[in-house]
């Protein structure tokens, strides 16, 4: 007989309808909750906080989390009140009839595979669409597996129903339509004609995943472009950029509400060169689908850095007064594969750990979870800034564990990945808001004791393997807006400053934030042209008193931080994009030769210089400008706000959302 489950009463969900979490930043952290998170509801609505949760709660419930009656109200309470979270797509998905039919994979967030089979591309493709970030290898090691490409093929997109393939209007039909490419390509090189005359038409609704259709032509183009790519290859084997440029173009074509909704990361050789050289800017032949490529380095070894990699991406063009490029991240395979925690020495020795090692060969997009080929990351948020004890803290933790353990124990899509997640049991709690409580850093030692020992008792119990791994630090750049954080171990930008926010110009919220008095725009194009499919939207923002910001913390203050929190938290990894000045240039690399081989695992940098980009993510003013803007707009919370909202990412806009 099937234990009964217990769910959440409404009574007891009905106590919090008129009350309001502290949403972060003047009321931004409401306006993101409502933009990303919120469902439509039957009456038209979308849900409030209240509702949210309590969908959220249930839905963990119903796949296993294991609640006592106790429990269920008491995760509710620490949810609502943003001293944790759930992991931005659980928040979306959880206790939807989409997870009935997707299972994990419409509840985790981010993937890795490696580009050595053209099945690759086809997992690349498939879980973008389903709103996940990809990591992937460039290596020329994997690369050079893939087959040779055929000669004289050609692929023609007709726009009757006379076509050899009529593409389906579904995910699984696009995702075939470029796995006929591929075959052709790469096995029987025979052409082929396809019709896209069954695809809906653009800003129709998507059901499930949320959204609006993009329509055939982003379909359309992209299939033109990776057809260049092949043909431009034949008789040959792909490069590594070629690589690149086949998986940012898939990326480019995953779009709902006309905007970019895939988030990637490339990892290649320290040694290539052309691969080092894809977003010099200054070449002036850059594609404009690499614009939002985020390219990382395997790196064991600082002396594996040429220095054509510190000319192109951090060094300062003399005549332009910027760098050439941007600068690529680098991602510690040995490390990442020997340790969890440092301070609990090398994994097979470790008493804390499964007697066993990690076999990971990348990472997710942004460098927090050591990834195996076809495993998944699974993420859930503690807000150091609100908790107010070491107690909460733990309890938080162990909270929020049973819901991750129970997604980790779900089916996947994909045999490999079922495989493989089902062995490592991979989790990732991560903390946000550590620059504003570095007093309750030490906390975290004790919390990781204890998460360890629920791990090995809750996995015995289940008849599940104990977790491999178990906690992060992931950038946070959208959970930290709710809760008023600082975004992961990132200091914060500044003291004021201008929060820039995509919207679909459909979507119900522009006009909001119109009436409201906030500045809104048309997204400006790689070329300078207007998007008016996306609309820009303005938030002032102050950071909360007691935060360290970026100009008080030099990289290597930074570094050391990492470094810190690899030991006593994070036995994955920290996801970090670390600023560095031009005049600290000589002390990072100084740094990075004396400590990086064996103390740190992953790690990206930013220079702090004037970036040019108009619509930046974070735009600094001064306290008048601040006060003047903020004057301007009314506050944002309690708004009756209906229609659909967009399926919302961890990493918008295909890159490290701290970038």
């Amino acid at each position: 007989m099937t234990p009964k489950i217990n769910y959440l009463s409404e009574d007891f969900v009905k106590s919090y309808a008129d009350k309001q979490p502290n949403w972060g930043f003047n009321g931004l952290g409401y306006i993101v909750y409502k933009r990303t998170y919120a469902r439509l509801k039957d009456d038209g609505n979308t849900e409030e906080w209240f509702e949210t949760v309590a969908r959220c709660v249930n839905g963990a419930q119903k796949i296993g989390a294991g609640y006592t009656p106790k429990e269920l109200e008491k995760i509710y309470d620490l949810v609502f009140n943003l001293k944790c979270n759930f992991a931005g797509r659980m928040l979306w998905q959880l206790g939807t009839s989409t997870v009935d039919r997707f299972g994990a994979n419409s509840l985790l967030n981010c993937w890795y595979a490696s580009m050595k089979e053209p099945k690759a591309f086809l997992f690349l493709f498939e879980n973008l669409m389903l709103g996940g970030g990809v990591g992937y290898s460039v290596r020329r090691e994997d690369v050079h597996e893939l087959p040779r490409v055929k000669k004289g093929v050609k692929i023609e997109h007709k726009a009757t129903k006379d076509a050899d393939f009529i593409v389906p209007d579904s995910r699984e039909g696009w995702v075939k339509l470029l796995a006929n490419l591929l075959d052709a390509f790469f096995y029987n090189g025979k052409s082929f004609s396809y019709s896209t005359i069954l695809i809906r038409g653009a800003g129709e609704k998507i059901n499930g995943f949320g959204g609006k259709a993009s329509g055939s032509a982003i379909l359309v183009e992209g299939i033109e472009k990776i057809c260049s790519v092949f043909e431009s290859r034949e008789g040959k084997k792909l490069r590594s950029i070629d690589v690149l440029d086949i998986c940012n173009i898939i990326g480019s074509v995953v779009v709902a509400g006309n905007v970019r909704r895939s988030a990637e990361i490339a990892l290649g050789d320290p040694d290539d060169i052309l691969y080092l050289r894809a977003k010099n800017w200054g070449s002036g032949n850059v594609p404009n689908w690499r614009a939002m490529s985020n390219n990382t380095l395997y790196v064991d070894d600082y002396s594996h850095l040429m220095d054509e990699f510190w000319k192109n991406g951090y060094e300062i063009n003399k005549k332009t007064g910027f760098a050439n490029g941007e600068p690529y991240g680098f991602f510690n395979l040995p490390l990442s594969r020997k340790f969890g925690r440092l301070k609990d020495g090398p994994m097979k020795s470790a008493d804390i750990y499964p007697t066993r090692v990690d076999n990971v060969v990348g990472t997710n997009p942004c460098g927090e979870i050591s990834l195996s080929d076809y495993e998944c990351c699974n993420l859930c948020e503690l807000y150091l800034n609100n908790i107010s004890s070491k107690k909460e803290l733990i309890e938080c933790a162990s909270l929020l564990y049973k819901t991750q353990k129970a997604i980790a124990a779900l089916p996947f899509l994909h045999d490999e990945t079922n495989n493989i997640v089902h062995k490592n049991m991979r989790l990732g709690m991560g903390v946000t808001g550590i620059c504003q409580s570095l007093e309750k850093i030490e906390w975290l030692d004790s919390c990781y004791e204890e998460l360890r020992k629920l791990d090995k008792k809750w996995s015995k119990e289940r008849g599940w393997p104990e977790s491999i791994k178990l906690t992060t630090i992931k950038p946070s750049g959208t959970l930290s807006l709710l809760g008023g954080s600082t975004p992961g171990v990132h200091p914060a930008y500044s003291k004021y400053y201008l929060r820039t926010v995509r919207m679909s110009s459909g979507d119900p919220l522009v006009q909001i934030c119109r009436d409201l008095g906030y500045k809104t725009e048309y997204l400006l194009n790689f070329d300078g042209s207007e998007n008016h499919d996306t609309i820009v939207v303005y938030f002032p923002c102050e950071t909360p008193d007691g935060a360290i910001l970026a100009s008080e913390m030099g990289v290597v203050q930074q570094l050391e931080m990492v470094k810190k929190l690899q030991e006593v938290w994070s036995d994955n990894a920290v996801s970090v994009t670390a600023y560095y000045s031009p005049e600290e240039l000589e002390e990072l690399k100084s740094w990075l030769k004396e400590n990086y081989k064996n103390g740190i695992k992953s790690v990206s940098f930013l220079l702090r210089q004037e970036h040019g980009f108009k619509q930046a993510p974070y735009q600094e003013v001064s306290e008048e400008e601040y006060a003047k803007a903020k004057a301007e707009v009314k506050a944002l919370s309690n708004l009756n706000i209906s229609s659909g909202s967009l399926e919302g990412l961890e990493c918008e806009g295909g890159v490290c959302p701290v970038k």
